[in-house]
């Protein structure tokens, strides 16, 4: 998959890097192996956060800021890694959907960064360009109905609205019989080495539940 990096994001965040995992994966309703690393996962971060520090940790204060400088408010959008935090702070467990999404949310608790998981077979064309969505775009959040984008980063395939940090689109989302996955890791923060940590995590969390050979990585910047 081919992704790049418009102007628009560039010149609020000119020091992004993002990185693309791309794998052959099977998946599955339930992993309770994974979840016994979640819930490891979950008792870690119940002890090192609070709600206050949650918003200051690198990865997801870059994203807010970026949020500010596109013109959304990012304490109404949240981005996705803050809302499962602050879901697991509460002492709620994260959504169990399925193998490969509990995976990706498993990552995205673990180093912070927003990061969304698609079927790339659903993906129109071979490319994913990622910009800034407009005023009156049309795009439906898993689970949230139509989305107001405007001001959010998003990434558009030929068809248009595909994924941003707060929700991804339907049009692309992981089922059960998701074979080809995209998952896209957002450094706002700029840190390349803990994007690429967390790529590799990634990788290894598809061989360990998924059946898969860990597939590839590339980095993309702004």
């Amino acid at each position: 998959m081919k992704i790049s990096v418009s102007n628009e994001i560039s010149s609020v965040c000119p020091t992004f890097v993002g990185a693309c995992v791309e794998a052959r994966v099977v998946n599955t309703l339930y992993n309770d192996r994974l979840w016994n690393a979640i819930h490891e996962v979950e008792q870690r971060l119940r002890q090192e956060l609070t709600f206050d520090s949650v918003k200051a940790l690198p990865s997801i204060a870059a994203t807010r800021a970026v949020y500010k400088l596109c013109g959304k408010d990012p304490s109404r959008y949240r981005p996705a890694s803050e809302q499962l935090i602050r879901r697991m702070l509460q002492g709620k467990e994260l959504y169990q959907i399925d193998t490969l999404v509990d995976l990706v949310n498993l990552a995205s608790i673990a180093y912070g960064y927003s990061i969304g998981g698609f079927d790339a077979d659903k993906f129109v064309g071979d490319e994913l360009v990622l910009g800034v969505g407009k005023e009156g775009e049309p795009y439906e959040g898993i689970g949230r109905g139509m989305l107001n984008i405007a001001g959010l980063p998003v990434y558009r395939d030929a068809q248009g609205g595909v994924g941003t940090p707060t929700s991804d689109n339907e049009r692309t989302k992981i089922t059960l019989g998701t074979t080809h996955l995209v998952v896209l890791i957002n450094g706002y923060d700029g840190c390349e080495e803990r994007v690429i940590a967390n790529a590799q995590y990634i990788q290894n969390l598809l061989i360990d539940y998924a059946k898969s050979d860990g597939g590839t990585v590339t980095i993309y910047r702004g």
